[in-house]
């Protein structure tokens, strides 16, 4: 049984991962900004800690952490405006990674971008300043000494998952359903021979188990 600390649980990726965890038999610690969102998550089997990424200390972080076994970043802030994606996306990424390292939590999973979203489609200007925070938050967290990986999914999709897809570290772009990315995330958290790697994700013809086998193989 592994004992996660999700940031982000409250949103389409992160929210279904904690439930795919907690189906499984893990423990879910959730951080959520609301009041209100702790009886929802603690209905779904996951302890929630409240904390503003945006406003919140490496030390109150790492407190919240201490006794995880793993960090899943999963928050993302692409429709908010530049300077909530400079707090979440970027600095958020800063500071708990710091915690994660101040807790003793090696392994941490980040839920990034694919670098050729929406390229062709003439988005505005806070799209691209977000996409910029996402690459400086890679930047960031493959200079640590985490045990990191992270993954960057391809335009995410509400379809039901398939549990099959295509995960390498580099491959053509395309969508994913949120699902998929979840499930991705949770056979990650187990998946601990993967580390310091950078996986593009999308939807694809192969079993999720297998594809991280071969991505990492090659």
């Amino acid at each position: 049984m592994f004992r996660v600390f999700i940031i982000g649980t409250t949103g389409g990726v992160g929210s279904r991962l904690a439930d795919q965890l907690v189906s499984r038999g893990d423990q879910v610690v959730g951080l959520h900004r609301r009041v209100e969102q702790a009886q929802a998550l603690r209905s779904r089997g996951i302890e929630p800690v409240s904390g503003d990424l945006t406003s919140i200390g490496v030390d109150e972080l790492a407190a919240k952490m201490r006794g995880t076994n793993v960090v899943v970043f999963a928050a993302g802030a692409s429709e908010s405006g530049t300077q909530v994606a400079d707090a979440v996306d970027g600095q958020g990424v800063v500071i708990s990674a710091a915690a994660a390292a101040a807790a003793g939590v090696k392994r941490y999973l980040l839920v990034s971008a694919f670098p050729d979203a929406r390229r062709d489609q003439h988005m505005p200007a806070d799209f691209e300043h977000y996409m910029k925070i996402k690459r400086q938050a890679d930047v960031h967290l493959a200079e640590t000494d985490l045990d990191w990986v992270i993954v960057r999914p391809g335009t995410l999709t509400n379809e039901p998952g398939t549990g099959r897809v295509r995960l390498g570290l580099a491959i053509p772009y395309g969508e994913v359903p949120r699902d998929d990315v979840a499930a991705v995330l949770a056979e990650l958290v187990r998946a601990s021979r993967v580390r310091r790697a950078i996986l593009e994700l999308t939807r694809g013809s192969m079993q999720i188990a297998e594809a991280i086998v071969r991505a990492v193989e090659r």
